[in-house]
């Protein structure tokens, strides 16, 4: 079992607060944060902030006196990768840079490294420790992780609802259900996700914008690094996408996903891409979906849309995360419910693990996942 001394143990909590720093930015690629320590001195710092910037252990090899980095000790919250990618490899940058010691939090799910960096590193004789918080490194990067191992996303669930458990009154009504604090949460989820998707009928009813408000929302961006619109995907199997609403108008990009193909003038100008999915039982088929999202590098995607949609991912189970925002409001019996959901008896009905209850503002948040079938 590896040994980490107090202060890789620091460098390492200091490493995971600064891979977080590109929890909004970092898109396709992993959040890694890295450290350089020698002499019992924390000497580097940095982390990974976005598609195309250098990795965190370029970051800190670079920001370093070349003297002072050799026979140092990189302290890094992921696999060094081995491959080349849109930049260089890491594990050979590390060995040129004469680094003596490596260690690592977790090992890279990527299948084009997976080890590689590790047998790399120990093959030039460095010495490398792996597994120091490994659970913390991650939980930062599970959609990365999702999409290694399996193909698709780590998929959010979000809703809000009333104490009695209801999202709108019977005629549709249901602005602001919660309060501003809560709203702003939502834009923290929103950033996080490389996709955000609903449904046609909430675009007819609701015209939401579906975008992070980066600035009003106080969102902290890494310095130097532009904030980008997550992908707006609509599922639409009948092709009834208005030609004019808030998020045509608003920036990002936009996918429409429907059952058949259908003209759309926003298709033939490039500002829309359609795809055309395949149906299940007359629905968008939701594991095809997510595939087809994790073939475009999304590695989180957060749901956000009506009752209908929101329970079939539930029955699907393929809910990785919930969150669910409890307003202080009752809406009575005739209004609508949170997920349309009809389980035939009381043991067919959907378990969910609760992890925390906490106050945001005024209102509640409850996150939760699924819980385990017997």
């Amino acid at each position: 079992m590896a040994k980490f001394s107090d202060l890789e143990r620091l460098a390492m909590r200091r490493a995971l607060l600064l891979a977080e720093k590109g929890l909004y930015t970092t898109g396709e690629n992993p959040r890694v944060g890295a450290c350089l320590v020698k002499d019992g001195n924390l000497i580097a710092q940095g982390f990974h902030r976005a598609p195309g910037r250098p990795h965190a252990e370029i970051e800190v090899i670079k920001q370093t006196d070349a003297g002072l980095v050799r026979e140092s000790t990189c302290v890094v919250t992921l696999e060094p990768c081995s491959h080349v990618g849109k930049t260089g490899p890491c594990a050979e940058a590390l060995i040129d840079a004469g680094i003596a010691r490596v260690v690592i939090a977790m090992e890279d799910p990527n299948p084009l490294v997976a080890g590689r960096g590790l047998a790399r590193l120990r093959d030039a004789n460095i010495d490398v420790a792996v597994g120091l918080y490994s659970e913390e490194a991650r939980s930062l990067n599970r959609g990365f992780i999702k999409r290694m191992m399996c193909g698709r996303p780590y998929v959010w669930l979000k809703s809000a609802a009333s104490l009695d458990g209801k999202v709108a009154m019977p005629d549709g009504e249901s602005k602001w259900i919660t309060g501003s604090d809560a709203r702003r949460d939502v834009q923290r989820i929103r950033a996080r996700c490389q996709a955000i998707v609903t449904g046609i009928n909430t675009v007819l009813a609701d015209d939401p914008q579906l975008t992070v408000r980066h600035n009003e929302s106080g969102l902290l961006i890494p310095k130097g690094v532009s904030a980008e619109q997550p992908l707006r995907v609509i599922l639409d199997t009948q092709g009834r996408l208005p030609t004019s609403n808030r998020l045509l108008d608003a920036e990002g990009p936009i996918l429409w996903v429907t059952g058949s193909h259908y003209q759309h003038s926003m298709c033939a100008n490039g500002r829309i891409e359609q795809w055309v999915a395949p149906l299940c039982d007359g629905r968008i088929d939701l594991k095809a979906l997510l595939l087809e999202l994790g073939r475009r590098q999304i590695n989180e995607v957060l749901f956000e849309a009506g009752a209908t949609l929101l329970g079939s991912l539930i029955e699907g189970r393929l809910v990785d995360q919930g969150v669910l925002y409890y307003a202080p409001k009752l809406l009575g019996q005739t209004a609508r419910s949170l997920y349309d959901i009809a389980p035939t008896q009381l043991a067919d009905a959907p378990e969910i693990s609760i992890q925390r209850i906490y106050e945001v503002g005024g209102d509640f948040r409850l996150d939760w996942t699924l819980g385990t079938r017997a």
